[in-house]
């Protein structure tokens, strides 16, 4: 979205003609420079410059989601997912269920206290055949201190 061109965002001509001039073609290009150096670039007033950064942001960043959002959103979805069952009695409570399906999770921990052991017996849970509580399914497992 960052990349989108200035002359097709949809800006008044007058500002995206000086964008133009002064070789600013790309949304990242204007959003990278504080006001102030845009002021002493396209030679504009402050109001100018706020508004076209306003408009610009508006135009490329995604609309912004609150937390509530999000769960409401995983709420709705959450019969369409499932979870992956830790065979641990109060995670699972504490999880609904275990680890949910179709998000990331980060486990995080001082060194030694089980993350490794912990993902690895997700990995087997996961890969064991249905006919002994697995999910039958495939695992790739990636360290990225190691």
């Amino acid at each position: 979205m960052a990349n989108r061109l200035i002359s097709e965002i949809g800006l008044p001509n007058s500002i995206a003609n000086i964008f133009a001039a002064r070789n600013i073609k790309t949304a990242k290009d204007a959003l990278s420079l504080t006001e102030f150096e845009l002021i002493e670039l396209l030679d504009v007033g402050l109001a100018e410059v706020i508004s076209a950064l306003t408009y610009i942001s508006e135009m490329v960043c995604p609309p912004f989601l609150t937390a509530l959002m999000l769960l409401e959103q995983r709420v709705q979805k959450e019969h369409l997912a499932g979870h992956l069952p830790t065979r641990l009695m109060g995670l699972d409570k504490a999880l609904c269920g275990g680890i949910p399906f179709g998000v990331v999770t980060e486990l995080v921990g001082p060194a030694g206290v089980g993350k490794t052991q912990f993902c690895l017996k997700l990995a087997l849970l996961a890969s064991l055949p249905s006919s002994c509580g697995g999910l039958d399914g495939h695992v790739i497992y990636i360290d990225v201190e190691s």
